[in-house]
């Protein structure tokens, strides 16, 4: 449960900075305080450009607000357009660093979960809240990133960094093939030491929480087949269980044979009957049958959710043996669809970089960041790159309600999410 962001704010500020902060990180915080207002307006320029997933002109222009407070910072900025997967594309920057720094990846979406027909569109400002579509996730993100560098350039630490940054523009809606979708984040992934994801901050009775983990996702579909006739004819020896019965039977056993640790499922739409169809986007369900008929087909669409690769093979094993064994009279098949979000496991390099971020909390004279439960926190891109390179999550601000109308962000968060990001990879850059 999260503390209302008043009160989180007022907790977050109530600390004075520490005096082991170098003269540069200081002007860093400095800075920070000193644009905080600039970077509301820049928050809010974001928000009041609809950029719903499916909005691809939309994506494209929160884009191009990124690529102007970009490329005054010294970097080159690209566009690449993703019309094969019919999305807006990806936006993508790289600035050179000295010889030999570690190389940071900085990752972000421009998209949001409310398209150009929701009611949700404009940023509101109460004090230090705001209510706005994507205000926390991620266009606050994405403004911690900015404020975050712009401190660095103030402060001269920016010079010395190397670091290549991917918005993408379908996070929250991913093209497909997936591969593609994702192909230029996997391949920054692979040329980085260190990557950064400007999602949102959690924060637990009023404790700012690091994340070092995210759990995959995977989708699935599960088809039955019975034996049709008239229902008094149902469980004997030629027609058999019929395939509604066959599909709950299925179902049951994940309930109860599939739970472990850090391992969450869920059926989200089922039909059946004497014909069951899913529509091509895998959301709409029809079914068409009668009481006295035995159902001949029956069809179930679901996810999975897993903290490990190893862990994602396991469960589809086990759900995999669970639909073969068949129930009288009875077939089945389950399908499992190509593209998922891989899972980002919390590894000892992940665990490290947490260290690292609570030794800037330590010279900010702010409370250590334990490690969140990876069950608290949904997929994200930053997982198609865990296998490559040590990772953070949760750069951005503090917010709650997020992918819901009334989405709400602490305001104030974005100033210690951005001075801890911009002294974090002065650091990181420096080979600290």
């Amino acid at each position: 449960m999260r503390l209302p962001l008043f009160l989180v704010a007022s907790m977050a500020v109530a600390t004075p900075l520490h005096a082991r902060l170098t003269p540069p990180e200081a002007r860093m915080t400095a800075t920070v305080d000193a644009e905080y207002e600039r970077s509301v307006a820049l928050l809010q320029k974001l928000v009041d450009q609809n950029s719903g997933s499916m909005n691809l002109a939309g994506v494209a222009a929160v884009g191009r607000m990124m690529r102007a407070e970009l490329e005054p910072l010294g970097f080159a900025v690209r566009w690449a357009p993703m019309t094969a997967t019919k999305r807006a594309g990806h936006l993508i920057a790289t600035r050179a660093g000295k010889a030999g720094a570690k190389r940071l990846l900085l990752v972000g979406h421009l998209d949001t979960v409310f398209e150009q027909d929701s009611p949700f569109q404009r940023f509101v400002r109460t004090g230090e809240r705001a209510e706005g579509p994507g205000v926390g996730d991620d266009k606050g993100g994405m403004v911690v990133m900015i404020a975050a560098l712009r401190a660095m350039h103030a402060a001269g630490t920016l010079d010395a960094a190397s670091i290549e940054i991917v918005l993408t523009g379908d996070e929250e809606d991913s093209g497909d093939p997936i591969a593609l979708a994702r192909a230029d984040l996997i391949a920054a992934g692979k040329r980085a030491d260190v990557a950064l994801d400007f999602e949102g901050l959690f924060v637990e009775n009023g404790q700012d929480m690091g994340s070092i983990a995210r759990r995959s996702s995977n989708s699935w579909t599960l088809k039955t087949q019975g034996k049709t006739g008239h229902s008094s004819l149902i469980f004997n020896d030629i027609y058999g269980d019929g395939a509604i019965n066959e599909l709950a039977r299925i179902l049951a056993a994940f309930r109860s044979e599939l739970p472990e640790p850090n391992l969450t499922f869920n059926t989200g739409i089922v039909a059946g009957g004497a014909t069951a169809t899913l529509d091509a986007d895998g959301v709409r369900a029809s079914a068409s049958g009668k009481s006295n008929i035995i159902p001949s087909t029956a069809i179930a669409r679901g996810d999975f959710r897993t903290l490990s690769e190893d862990q994602t093979a396991r469960v589809k094993a086990k759900m995999t043996a669970i639909v073969a064994r068949h129930a009288p009279g009875t077939g089945a098949e389950i399908v499992f669809e190509p593209g998922g979000y891989p899972a980002m496991a919390p590894t000892p390099g992940n665990r490290a970089l947490l260290d690292k971020l609570n030794g800037v909390n330590k010279d900010l004279g702010l409370a250590a960041m334990p490690p969140l439960d990876p069950l608290r926190r949904g997929a994200g891109d930053i997982s198609f790159v865990a296998n490559d390179v040590d990772g953070l999550i949760g750069l951005g601000p503090a917010s709650e309600g997020d992918h819901a109308p009334g989405e709400t962000v602490d305001l104030a968060s974005m100033r210690r999410q951005a001075k801890r990001a911009a002294i974090l990879m002065t650091r990181l850059g420096n080979g600290g």
